[in-house]
């Protein structure tokens, strides 16, 4: 087995406290991950790791060994950063995460197009509404809406996440088009739960701040299911703007209390700080801003 390879599954069973752990992240089975700590323990001819039913922890000389391992692991990464910074032309991997309704409606389009830019660069993209921990996660960049609330990372800033409230011509046809949201409650609401988890939110709150009452007929964690069902005519929509804009410039939807609109949240691309040329990671913050700045 390679000997860094090694030291870098051990440096992430100290880091994540345990082989499955330290597996899951790295891509590879535990059992893979016991062979690597095994190989390193018989090369050095000493006890690494004190194994316990739920929990691996460094032994002395394996606390000493982990110092020493993440030195070297970083002079690797500063000499190959030196020579990407060298390479005429952006290549190797980036690891990219993003919100999923943003993720799949318009950073996914765009990375296609930068795919074909930079022919020399593999993406990964992850879509989740969960927020990633950039060092602890392994991603170079991340699109994150809202707040920053992380004054340690680079941030730069993209178009404003827009909101729309809207309803199918056929349901406000049925059930009159509410002209102030106090009149929500009597019709029917089309609910998202937040990061796949049911939540007991009742209300609706407009760009003034202000909740109010709503009856919910139907929810789901995803997006698209949501607007189908606005489609089909079943309730009112709460959702942004760059998945219904299609829908609203066909007239498939009716855009419905334009004054209440929830205010627009703030986007930026955000990654770890670092005085080294870093040629992949910039082209790609670099063909974002352009497209979506």
């Amino acid at each position: 087995m390679d000997r860094l390879r090694s030291m870098e599954v051990f440096v992430a069973v100290i880091e994540r406290g345990g082989f499955a752990p330290a597996a899951c992240v790295l891509g590879i089975s535990a059992v893979m991950v016991g062979k690597h700590v095994r190989q390193l323990e018989e090369r050095l001819g000493t006890r690494l790791l004190e194994r316990t039913t739920r929990k691996q922890r460094p032994t002395p000389a394996g606390a000493g060994f982990y110092d020493d391992c993440r030195k070297v692991l970083e002079q690797v990464r500063v000499a190959e950063a030196g020579v990407e910074s060298l390479q005429s032309a952006p290549r190797g991997l980036l690891r990219v995460s993003a919100p999923v309704t943003l993720g799949q409606t318009v950073i996914a389009p765009l990375l296609a197009g930068y795919l074909v830019a930079y022919p020399q660069v593999q993406v990964e993209l992850m879509l989740s509404n969960r927020r990633v921990d950039l060092i602890e996660d392994g991603f170079d960049l991340a699109i994150r809406i809202g707040p920053l609330g992380e004054a340690n990372l680079v941030a730069r800033p993209l178009r404003q996440y827009c909101f729309a409230l809207c309803a199918a011509p056929e349901y406000l046809a049925r059930h009159g088009t509410p002209q102030h949201p106090s009149e929500l409650m009597q019709h029917h609401w089309l609910t998202h739960f937040l990061q796949g988890e049911r939540n007991e939110r009742t209300g609706f709150i407009d760009g003034h701040g202000r909740n109010w009452p709503v009856q919910s007929r139907y929810a789901s964690n995803d997006s698209h299911a949501l607007r189908q069902a606005a489609l089909a005519g079943h309730g009112i929509l709460r959702q942004p703007q760059v998945l219904l804009e299609d829908d609203l410039a066909a007239g498939r939807l009716q855009a419905i209390l334009a004054d209440y609109v929830p205010a627009p949240l703030p986007v930026h691309l955000v990654y770890l700080p670092d005085p080294r040329p870093r040629p992949k990671l910039h082209s790609l913050v670099d063909f974002l801003q352009q497209a979506l700045g």
